[in-house]
């Protein structure tokens, strides 16, 4: 694929390596903000090895990385557009693999449920470590969301070697991802996520609500100008065509 768009690929490694790891920060950040009033009581826990090894908030990294991504990519004079759109496949397997690992972990869990879609967990180092609720069936939400973003891989693949214009693979990451987060949030049961609007809404639905906005938005502006460049005259240079137009 990537061969395909014309990269080197010593330099995307480099780019997707540095993504990984502004990523991890990105999300510990976030986490530390929507828990800050524990935090703030208790600032030695900020470097502490509880903090260090969970997994964060995964939109803190995802936007820290769209920022270093922006800044990485005009060092190098690399097309962002282009970019993103092969990097977007990669980071919806990526999550589709790590919310694996949240659900062996038991963090990130389900509400109680009746249903028969229900699982149970019944170690008692999984609720020391991620508070999940042990022998009554929950909801879970790790795999919704891990299906989730395989079905969004497979969707991005479909439609690479099909797309109109420059960052459609992007645009159609963030609005799809966005909807299924907005929608699995409801099932979740862990409280400490961080919470806007009086409990209204999780932390991660908000900004999932704000990147269905600006994708959409984006989405568009980006498809109008490349329709209207492509449907634009070309100036002449040749006399005895510009004689015949006139």
């Amino acid at each position: 694929m990537r061969r395909q768009q014309g990269f080197e690929p010593g330099r995307l490694f480099d780019l997707s390596t540095w993504l990984i790891v502004v990523g991890l920060l990105g999300a510990k950040v976030l986490m530390i903000l929507t828990e800050w009033s524990y935090y703030r009581d208790n600032p030695g826990e900020i470097l502490s090895w509880a903090t260090l090894q969970s997994g964060g908030v995964f939109y803190g990294g995802f936007i820290a990385a769209v920022v270093f991504d922006i800044w990485y990519l005009r060092v190098y004079r690399l097309p962002f557009w282009r970019t993103t759109d092969v990097l977007a496949p990669a980071v919806a397997l990526g999550q589709s693999v790590g919310r694996l690992g949240c659900f062996a972990a038991g963090c990130d869990y389900g509400k109680p449920t009746s249903s028969f879609l229900g699982v149970v967990f019944s170690n008692p180092l999984s609720h020391q470590v991620t508070g999940v609720p042990l022998n009554i069936p929950i909801h879970p939400a790790q795999l919704y969301e891990s299906l989730a973003t395989l079905a969004i891989f497979g969707i991005l693949l479909w439609r690479f070697q099909r797309k109109a214009f420059d960052g459609e693979i992007f645009f159609i990451y963030i609005g799809l991802y966005a909807v299924a987060r907005f929608f699995i949030e409801f099932l979740r049961g862990d409280e400490d996520r961080g919470f806007v609007f009086n409990h209204l809404l999780s932390t991660s639905q908000f900004i999932a609500i704000l990147g269905m906005i600006a994708t959409a938005f984006l989405a568009w502006h980006h498809r109008f100008r490349h329709r209207e460049s492509a449907t634009a005259v070309p100036p002449l240079t040749d006399p005895a065509a510009k004689r015949a137009r006139n």
